[in-house]
């Protein structure tokens, strides 16, 4: 959704980036982050002061005796002064900010400033500066931020990728999350989720009047005007958690949250299955896209799981039933392998979902979504924890709006996700009888006497055609009528050429 007069620069950026060393598109994100935080600062600044004078509250101004840390003042400066300031002064002073013991201050303790030089850093300087091309008329910055995440195109050595943000929103559709509700991500990456639960939030808290929609059919816009102040308080304080292994990951996870508006997220950087303890029970919504091929060593989770492996996938499983409270929802990623695997473990983690939670819905999605990160075929669980499952509604989608190859050009962006939201939402109060079709029922029995097999596969039914083919007989008389048109028209052909 970015404006094309800023991709264009910003795909020269990365070139420029790679060819003075940053190859990481991590560490590229991470340092442009630290950019549009330094120009956030100032213009935050500006808008307490202006509120202060209406208020006729008193405003201490962040740049009070430090004037010349202020975007408006360095960004004058010519390229090898501007960038022996910023690193030598205002970084410093960016990661000054904040309490000795607040999450901030804990982020940017290690922070690098890693522009090695000025033709870079004023090439930065220059996209950040003309975000205010599109602030007019949306979150230009959230915006920028989406596209420089999206090229974060190689997985991870853990099975880590991005999660296609059309599939997060139809995540956080289905758990329909409200004002009050804990959100959590114990695998948050780049807090995308927890970025889509904010937004639909705000939508659903907002008059009709605020919502606009751009030429592509995108909603934005949102104000949460029907908030009161202890609503947006608790949205911007106490709404979203997360955590992530990676140091840099947490960062731009917690830039990224902070440039859409979310004031104090709480992200942590931790192994969320080594450290798991302190919050069981604690979340009412859960969204996650879990490592899928990583493993852990069996003594850092030992007394943490009952499932008896060190398969990550599995063990997520398990964490985000223990996070959840009664009544609790979860919608999470996982690869075909969990919904069938023959293992003690798989079939453990399957019975655990089936007897303790009502699994609401399977949804079986085309190998393709997640290229050109991996090919892996997925689906998507969508549970409550505290009664038990009694029908399960499988969803086969086939479409997710893009092609289903490598480049992921759109179609129109949809496919069947408004199909799935609609029929899920409606699911009890339409046919769900027939096998047949995309979306279905099926019994818990049914499932338990298959090993507490969850493949949609293994239930679907495929309606074979009876063809009538006629007798060989007569197949070989119209055969032999054909050759001896065939070999009439030739001699006819023959004459006309001798003639």
């Amino acid at each position: 959704m970015l404006d094309d007069t800023l991709k264009s620069p910003i795909n020269k950026l990365w070139d420029k980036f790679w060819s003075n060393g940053i190859s990481n598109p991590l560490t590229a994100i991470e340092q442009m982050s630290y950019l549009i935080f330094m120009k956030r600062m100032e213009d935050e600044d500006i808008k307490r002061e202006q509120s202060s004078r209406l208020s006729g509250e008193t405003h201490v101004s962040i740049f009070k005796d430090n004037e010349n840390m202020k975007w408006s003042k360095w960004t004058n400066m010519e390229g090898k002064e501007m960038l022996n300031h910023v690193r030598d002064n205002v970084f410093p002073f960016l990661r000054s900010l904040g309490e000795k013991d607040s999450l901030y201050n804990t982020y940017m303790n290690n922070a690098v400033f890693a522009i090695p030089n000025a033709s870079l850093l004023v090439e930065a300087v220059k996209i950040v500066e003309n975000l205010h091309i599109k602030e007019q008329n949306r979150d230009a910055k959230g915006d920028l931020y989406e596209y420089l995440l999206s090229e974060l195109k190689t997985a991870g050595k853990n099975g880590q990728f991005r999660t296609p943000r059309h599939i997060i929103k139809m995540m956080v559709e289905l758990t329909d999350p409200d004002v009050g509700d804990k959100i959590c991500d114990p695998a948050c990456g780049t807090a995308g989720f927890l970025i889509a639960a904010y937004e639909y939030l705000l939508k659903k808290h907002s008059s009709a009047e605020f919502i606009k929609i751009d030429e592509d059919g995108n909603e934005y816009g949102y104000k949460g005007d029907k908030l009161d102040s202890k609503g947006h308080d608790f949205l911007r304080n106490e709404t979203f958690y997360g955590s992530e292994f990676d140091q840099t990951m947490v960062r731009i996870a917690l830039m990224n949250l902070m440039m859409h508006g979310i004031e104090n997220p709480n992200i942590f950087q931790k192994n969320s299955l080594v450290e798991c303890d302190k919050y069981k029970g604690h979340y009412n919504v859960i969204l996650a896209n879990p490592p899928f091929k990583g493993s852990v060593d069996k003594s850092e989770i030992e007394g943490n799981f009952t499932t008896t492996t060190t398969k990550t996938e599995l063990l997520f499983l398990e964490l985000m039933y223990n996070l959840l409270t009664i009544g609790g929802r979860c919608a999470v990623i996982i690869p075909d392998g969990v919904l069938f695997g023959n293992s003690k473990a798989h079939k453990q983690i399957r019975e655990r979902i089936l007897k303790n939670c009502r699994l609401d819905a399977v949804i079986s999605m085309p190998s393709g979504v997640f290229k050109p990160y991996a090919g892996v075929s997925t689906g998507i669980l969508i549970f409550t924890k505290g009664e038990p499952t009694k029908k399960i509604w499988f969803y086969d989608m086939q479409a997710d709006g893009f092609t289903l190859d490598d480049k992921r050009n759109k179609i129109d962006g949809k496919g069947d996700i408004p199909d799935i939201i609609e029929r899920f939402k409606n699911r009890f109060n339409e046919p769900n009888d027939d096998k047949t079709k995309k979306h279905f029922f099926v019994p818990v029995e049914e499932i338990f006497k298959n090993d507490f097999d969850l493949s949609l596969s293994k239930y679907k039914k495929i309606n074979y055609e009876e063809v009538e083919y006629d007798d060989p007989k007569v197949i070989q008389n119209r055969i032999l009528k054909l050759e001896l048109g065939i070999q009439k028209n030739f001699e006819e052909l023959r004459e006309l050429m001798n003639d």
